[in-house]
């Protein structure tokens, strides 16, 4: 090796060294006190920073729910006429916030809106219109186009089953809603597939099923002072309105008792029911009859007993 190479590696090392103390000493002045030689060299006093004290937890403080925020939003939708809007905001309360202070009020709001779109002849979403041929009957068009003489008569504002004529027009629509009943949380919401129609609130349970259960809508009938009544007979629109489940024997039906609440686990009053009535579910007047007119038999029912 040269000299003047040996030269060149050695002022190489020293100018790395500078460097190196240089940056250790800018450390030392501006960051952190290093102690040794730097401390002797340059001394520094260090001052701590003000302590900023982070609020305690309050339990007072309300929580945030996010589905408020969009209920507020359908409600103000709603108060200028924007009815589509409103409706998709309370579907996201439904569907995406359950469990909101919103949600049963949004259910309720939304199951509403549903219904007078269902039961609305003007609107047309998932409705035909049927021109009766020679030889067409009300229960022969009711079963092709898998609806009810109920909703027949509803939607072509029919009050009883007049003669039909060729060429004579009728507004149908299929009824193909699923029945979710869960006796824990006291509700029986029907479901378009799995879109949310409307949920409505039991006044009574009696003896519910143990475990979970599928079955489905098996009959509708009416009663008048104990006696059967069929849909299409004359006495069946003012009658107190039962549906029959398929392999159970439970009803949905009207509650006509005293003061309503859902049995529990085991149910109310063993096989007789209570109070007299068989087990079932029941319903106020109201949403009996208007179930009556949405459901036929052949509906899918589920039974979530485990529901919380």
């Amino acid at each position: 090796m040269s000299l003047g190479t040996l030269v060149k590696i050695v002022a190489g090392l020293v100018v790395l060294a500078v460097v190196t103390f240089t940056l250790l000493l800018l450390r030392h002045v501006r960051v952190e006190p290093m102690g040794g030689v730097f401390a002797r060299l340059v001394p520094v006093a260090m001052t701590a920073g003000p302590v900023v004290e982070l609020p305690e937890p309050n339990a007072n403080l309300p929580a945030f729910d996010p589905g408020q925020k969009v209920f507020e939003r359908a409600r103000e939708l709603i108060a200028v006429g924007d009815l589509g809007g409103a409706r998709d905001k309370l579907r996201m309360v439904v569907t995406i916030y359950p469990r909101s202070a919103s949600a049963r009020e949004a259910r309720r709001i939304l199951g509403e809106m549903n219904l007078d779109e269902l039961f609305s002849a003007g609107h047309m979403a998932g409705k035909q219109v049927h021109v009766v041929e020679r030889g067409d009957s009300y229960l022969a068009i009711a079963a092709k186009y898998d609806t009810s003489l109920d909703m027949l008569m509803h939607l072509n504002g029919l009050m009883d089953l007049s003669t039909l004529h060729p060429g004579d027009e009728l507004v149908v629509m299929p009824l193909n809603f699923k029945v979710l009943i869960e006796p824990r949380r006291g509700t029986l919401t029907l479901l378009d597939g799995a879109k949310f129609v409307k949920e409505y609130h039991f006044e009574k349970v009696i003896s519910p099923p143990s475990g979970d259960q599928k079955t489905k809508v098996d009959s509708r009938v009416g009663t008048v002072d104990g006696r059967r009544v069929l849909p299409g007979q004359a006495a069946y629109r003012g009658a107190s309105k039962v549906i029959g489940l398929e392999r159970l024997p439970h009803q949905i039906a009207v509650w006509t008792g005293g003061t309503g609440g859902t049995g529990g686990d085991g149910g109310d009053g063993g096989d007789g029911g209570d109070e007299g009535f068989p087990r079932g579910f029941y319903l106020s007047r109201a949403d009996i009859e208007e179930l009556a007119i949405l459901l036929r038999p052949g509906n899918e029912v589920e039974i979530r007993s485990s529901s919380r």
